[in-house]
């Protein structure tokens, strides 16, 4: 893990509520990790019983700090505030002494820091953008990235047009000719540093990350469910239709709706399978049999294996954080991350030590930032460094002191 601004945050909550058992278990692994973490963590509580003074610092203006809290917290989810009315005062002490913690750290870390900031990377890699491909029924294929804003396709009944924002939008003209377009499929690939988003002829909206590809009908007025086939990982917002549940098919499962926002995860190099809910509800349903079908209620994640289904409670914003434009790690591994550096950057990833892999990490960054960047971030934890040669990136396990 890192000694990020998240890290920081989540000391700080801790510490003003030991109690917790999440926040516990969370801080317990990251001071276990080495003895700087301990170190650090011990000076962060002292301080934090004089937190008392921390207003008269100055180093943050905590009214300030206090409002934009609230107003992010009344932006983001509701169902979390009503649910724990000490959130929000908890969350503004936080913000206190994470101004004050986070100074502590880059002052006894300066050297530290210094000298990553000094380090050259041989080569560097720019982020991904909206690059896609229209595959037409016909097998036609159209680069999304090239085309011209305006209608690409014109038929009898259809259109099909790319917006100035970046959106692919089917419109249904003509209702006599449904159900020749129900027989029509077309499919958006996105390449590895490529996402897009498509309006679909329902009007439900979904967002394609990066190597993802989906795969749809013309129209869906006629069948009994409205079904696509979704490769990689995909953010839906169905529009509400009881009559025809939208129905989602990957090769490990189906997720079934009515309308409903969530998130799936379905890379082919993933060990696991997991749906995201945001609003509605999901029933998802293991094409293997190796588990019974079960409905996710919002906040609930279902992670699906060769063993069957675990449902567990998330933070939503980590499943959309792609979509959003940031990087997300809640002790989450190098391995893991890695996987998601090489998709957004289409680069590709080695490991001269093994044990670089299981390295764990709090954090955030945007994903529009060069890749030289997001490594940065991961070096100032001391544990890896990074080789970018070309597009090849190599992971190297730092020794510790």
């Amino acid at each position: 893990m890192s000694a990020t601004p998240d890290i920081l945050e989540l000391i700080a909550k801790y510490l003003d509520d030991p109690n917790n058992a999440l926040y516990k278990s969370q801080v317990d692994i990251y001071r276990s990790q080495s003895s700087k973490n301990e170190a650090l963590f011990k000076e962060m509580e002292r301080i934090w019983l004089l937190s008392g003074k921390a207003a008269a610092l100055n180093l943050v203006d905590q009214n300030d700090a206090i409002a934009k809290f609230q107003l992010r917290i009344a932006n983001k989810n509701h169902r979390i505030a009503k649910k724990k009315s000490g959130f929000i005062r908890r969350a503004a002490a936080a913000v206190v002494f994470l101004a004050v913690a986070t100074s502590i750290y880059l002052f006894t870390n300066k050297d530290i820091l210094a000298n990553i900031g000094k380090r050259e990377y041989a080569s560097d890699a720019l982020p991904g953008g909206n690059k896609a491909i229209l595959v037409l029924a016909n097998g036609k294929r159209i680069s999304l990235t090239d085309v011209n804003n305006g209608d690409i396709v014109e038929e009898a009944g259809l259109s099909i047009t790319k917006t100035s924002d970046g959106q692919l939008v089917y419109t249904v003209k003509n209702s006599s000719s449904d159900s020749n377009q129900e027989q029509a499929f077309n499919t958006i690939e996105t390449p590895k540093g490529g996402m897009w988003q498509v309006k679909l002829p329902d009007g439900s909206a979904v967002w394609l990350n990066a190597a993802s590809s989906l795969t749809y009908p013309l129209a869906f007025s006629n069948g009994k469910n409205r079904m696509v086939e979704l490769k990689g990982e995909a953010y839906f917002e169905i529009a509400k239709d009881p009559l025809h549940p939208f129905v989602v098919k990957t090769s490990k499962q189906d997720v079934q709706v009515l309308g409903t926002h969530f998130n799936i995860n379905s890379y082919s190099d993933e060990m696991t399978v997991k749906t995201t809910l945001l609003e509605g509800s999901v029933l998802v349903s293991p094409s293997q049999g190796i588990a019974e079908p079960l409905v996710l209620k919002p906040g609930e994640q279902a992670v699906l294996t060769t063993a069957g289904i675990d449902v567990r409670e998330v933070d939503t914003d980590e499943a959309i954080d792609w979509k959003n434009g940031y990087f997300m790690f809640n002790n989450e591994k190098q391995e893991s991350i890695m996987r998601k550096i090489a998709r957004w950057y289409n680069v590709k990833v080695t490991y001269a030590d093994a044990e670089a892999r299981a390295v764990t990490y709090y954090g955030s960054i945007s994903r529009f930032e060069n890749v030289s960047k997001v490594l940065r971030k991961f070096e100032q934890t001391g544990e890896v460094r990074f080789e970018i040669n070309n597009d090849q990136i190599t992971v190297y396990k730092e020794d510790k002191d």
